[in-house]
């Protein structure tokens, strides 16, 4: 099986445990902080799903309608968890402030909601290490996305987890909205984050500086003169294209097999990239 589509399943499967486990101790408990937190994993569980579709359309092979591909498809995708992330923390912090001038605050299993937030985190942090591992394999921005998620779930359970622990030894239990905003907080932050890493290849971006400085330094070990070099992102699909100078008198074939050897070179040391060369007379 396909290891992105495996690992995106898997954060489906494990979002889909947890948001049951935290939303059934949040009602049991009254905790807005876990009950926030059973929010915040519908929107990972949301995000996981798109996700999982994304990778298996972007890694689609391309078609006469999309004769670069599907890539973008990802980058999409990113752009949608984000604003999923933040409408989650809205949500949270409407619940919370609710709370907090509402009646008067009653909790209970206080310790049984600290378990459930631990365990939250542990499995988090594993599958978030998964999925990094798989995105960073594959530059896949969906997965990327997917795991800076559940990596802001691991921060928000820990946080939910020594908020509670605090209520039990200080007996004040508005401190529980108050946590509840608190993670909001931070999970706006990471859905910013987020949005501006998954939407600005949507516009064309080039690779980063030091990517463009390592192909030319290539290209230029390789003794190619070219001009006009050329760089976008789409996904985890990469585009490059120069103008090669060549001398007039040389055969087509020549500069074909030149072109060739250029293209060779570049894929074996990136993935998933698309070579244009425009060959010019000097």
């Amino acid at each position: 099986m396909n290891a992105k589509i495996s690992i995106a399943r898997l954060s489906i499967v494990s979002n889909t445990l947890l948001i049951i486990m935290k939303l059934a101790v949040g009602l049991i408990s009254g905790s807005v902080s876990i009950i926030s937190e059973a929010i915040h994993s519908s929107m990972d569980l949301v995000a996981a799903v798109i996700a999982f579709l994304s990778v298996k359309v972007s890694d689609t092979p391309p078609d006469s309608r999309h004769p670069y591909g599907h890539g973008k498809v990802e980058n999409i995708s990113g752009v949608i968890e984000a604003i999923l992330i933040f409408v989650a923390a809205i949500l949270i912090i409407t619940e919370a402030i609710k709370k907090l001038f509402g009646e008067k605050i009653e909790l209970d299993s206080i310790a049984l909601g600290s378990a459930v937030m631990l365990v939250s985190a542990f499995v988090n942090m594993y599958v978030s290490k998964r999925l990094y591992r798989v995105a960073r394999k594959t530059n896949s921005v969906a997965l990327e996305a997917d795991a800076l998620h559940l990596k802001t779930d691991v921060y928000t359970s820990l946080g939910v987890a020594v908020g509670l622990g605090l209520i039990v030894v200080t007996g004040i239990n508005w401190l529980d909205p108050v946590i509840a905003i608190l993670v909001a907080l931070f999970i706006i932050k990471e859905s910013f984050q987020l949005l501006s890493k998954a939407f600005t290849p949507l516009i064309d971006t080039a690779w980063s500086e030091d990517e463009v400085e390592e192909v030319k330094n290539k290209l230029n070990t390789m003794g190619v003169s070219y001009h006009n070099l050329r760089t976008r992102l789409a996904g985890n699909y990469r585009f490059l294209d120069i103008h090669m100078e060549m001398p007039k008198d040389e055969s087509v074939g020549d500069a074909h097999d030149y072109c060739d050897k250029i293209e060779n070179e570049l894929t074996s040391i990136y993935k998933n990239i698309s070579v244009t060369i425009h060959v010019e007379p000097k």
